[in-house]
């Protein structure tokens, strides 16, 4: 039996050189911290971020494939988040709504699926 402890990090890949425009969504728009990548990765381009107690891994690779594969991060506020995401021009898909949660998602510049989520007891 293997004892999951929790999960430490989601990867997303982009188009090989595209870090600076990765940068501007993740960092600039939606507010992420970005840290740095050990030394020995750098030369594989890509970025790091920091969300709460998971990292987002930005890997680069010359064919992107589109798929359901997603990171799902829960949110405080999805309104907020909604309207965020709103004001930069980023289209919002609405999910399949399900028991105990809102949510939404919305694909970043590179085709990748991300979704928001916020809890709630009823």
């Amino acid at each position: 039996m293997i004892d999951f402890k929790r999960l430490d990090h989601v990867q997303l890949c982009i188009p090989v050189g595209k870090e600076n425009e990765a940068r501007k969504f993740y960092t600039d728009i939606i507010g992420l911290v970005e840290i740095p990548k050990p030394k020995e990765l750098i030369k594989n381009g890509g970025l790091w971020y920091q969300i709460a107690d998971i990292q987002l891994h930005i890997g680069t690779e010359n064919e992107i494939n589109n798929s359901k594969r997603h990171p799902a991060f829960e949110v405080s506020n999805l309104e907020s988040a909604r309207i965020t995401l709103a004001t930069h021009g980023i289209s919002i898909k609405e999910e399949i709504q399900i028991p105990g949660q809102n949510r939404f998602s919305f694909m970043d510049p590179f085709e990748n699926r991300i979704e928001f989520l916020e809890k709630h007891n009823k």
